[in-house]
């Protein structure tokens, strides 16, 4: 495991709907939190998978420079597409298996550029479910969508 964490969400209100993603940075020596930074943001109409998708790709970018990584997120549409999918959609010109084009093509050719920067490990964990930096991600991914819900 590095010793340096991204823990990443986002967030809908309604899907499509104003969205959010948040992101907690932390450089960790063994126990101690050695230093940590917060990141989020929104946009007006979007949706969960992209809101998922940014955080993750917030996090990478936010990095100085090429760093070893351990990004935790809940979503496993990120996970499973970034340690999976994206070989094949890359080697049919970001078609699916289906021949369709790739949803979010132009997010998961960011990612995967923000990622090649870096030794990222990718690690899902449940949603909502009591685990620490996960919730104040999903706090910083709602904090980053309020400005775009009515009244906001």
């Amino acid at each position: 495991m590095s010793d340096l964490f991204a823990y990443t969400d986002g967030a809908c209100s309604g899907n499509p709907g104003p969205g959010g993603w948040g992101a907690l940075l932390r450089a960790m020596d063994g126990e101690t939190v050695v230093k940590e930074r917060e990141l989020k943001g929104g946009e007006k109409d979007t949706t969960n998978n992209r809101m998922e998708l940014l955080a993750a790709i917030h996090a990478l970018e936010s990095l100085a420079r090429p760093s070893k990584i351990t990004v935790v997120t809940d979503s496993a549409y990120v996970k499973n597409g970034v340690t999976g999918w994206i070989f094949g959609w890359k080697k049919n010109g970001w078609k699916t298996a289906a021949k369709k084009p790739v949803k979010n093509v132009e997010l998961w050719q960011r990612l995967d550029a923000a990622q090649a920067r870096h030794e990222v490990i990718w690690k899902w964990v449940k949603g909502h479910a009591g685990h620490p930096e996960n919730e104040r991600a999903d706090e910083l991914a709602r904090a980053g969508m309020a400005p775009f819900k009515k009244g906001g």
